[in-house]
């Protein structure tokens, strides 16, 4: 059995669970637990705070967790990342009140910053060798500066609608931040047979989405260059047709090559073309 932490509510917790659901691990939803075990794997689900994921996990009571790099960042706790989700996007940006004139990051010198991730912005002001007060807020940061309370924000910024509502515009992007999966660096055998079972079963739900899987029927003339244009995984399957002349064509492509790809097969005298959307691909 495993634990695995994610966010109690919010974006990040239905992307979470989306993800299980989608490498077949049945959990419930957080509205009434905070825990849940998996009807189907050797797993349970811990609700937690964002924030308190990372020491959690480093502190072995969940194995793994799923959270922001942001906090991952911002804790400093010794967790490994196992892997990059691919879900969850945003940045952290310093932004300052939108009549304000900025020519770079001089501009904050002796500027008061009020942030949420005062660990991130500490470590770029440095880097960036600037002088400036932090504030640390756990609230609403983006409404410091009209309050008087600092001179400009470092917050989360995903389309940027709140900064515009609140007057600010975003100068500098920091920190870009996705949602990981984190793993205890302690992690027994038998954990991390799960864990790679885990991971194995993300990987072919991510080869699958970017692959769709075609189906035609094409001339056997044509066959030896509608070959050259699928070379699929290993090779396209061929089966002959009860009509003479022709054959049922079969493979995998890459989604982003997909319109390309049939524009060439139908010039070539392809038919009949099934575009089919994969559930999962074992390679």
């Amino acid at each position: 059995m495993i634990r695995i932490a994610i966010q109690t509510k919010g974006r990040l917790n239905e992307e979470s669970l989306a993800l299980m659901k989608s490498i077949d691990i049945d959990v419930e939803s957080a509205k009434r637990k905070f825990l849940s075990k998996a009807a189907n794997f050797p797993a349970e689900v811990l609700y937690l705070r964002d924030d308190d994921i990372p020491q959690v996990v480093s502190s072995g009571t969940a194995q793994l967790g799923i959270v922001g790099l942001n906090e991952v960042e911002e804790r400093g706790c010794d967790v490994e990342i196992v892997a990059r989700l691919g879900f969850g996007g945003c940045r952290i940006s310093l932004a300052v009140p939108k009549g304000d004139k900025y020519e770079g990051v001089e501009y904050f010198n002796g500027k008061t910053i009020a942030t949420s991730y005062p660990v991130i912005l500490g470590k770029f002001l440095k880097e960036n060798n600037i002088d400036a007060k932090i504030e640390v807020i756990t609230g609403s940061v983006e409404i410091a500066p009209a309050a008087g309370i600092a001179d400009a924000i470092f917050d989360i910024v995903s389309s940027g609608g709140t900064l515009v509502s609140n007057g600010l515009r975003e100068v500098e992007r920091v920190f870009e931040s996705e949602a990981v999966l984190i793993a205890n660096r302690n992690l027994g055998s038998e954990e991390r047979e799960v864990l790679d079972e885990i991971l194995f079963r993300i990987e072919s739900e991510r080869v699958s989405s970017r692959k769709k899987y075609l189906l035609m029927n094409i001339p056997k003339d044509s066959l030896d260059e509608a070959l050259t244009i699928l070379p699929a995984m290993r090779s396209p399957t061929v089966m002959p047709l009860a009509a003479e002349g022709w054959c049922s064509l079969h493979s995998v492509v890459e989604a982003d090559e997909l319109w390309n790809k049939v524009k060439q097969l139908k010039a070539i005298g392809a038919e009949g073309i099934l575009v089919l959307t994969l559930d999962k691909i074992i390679l």
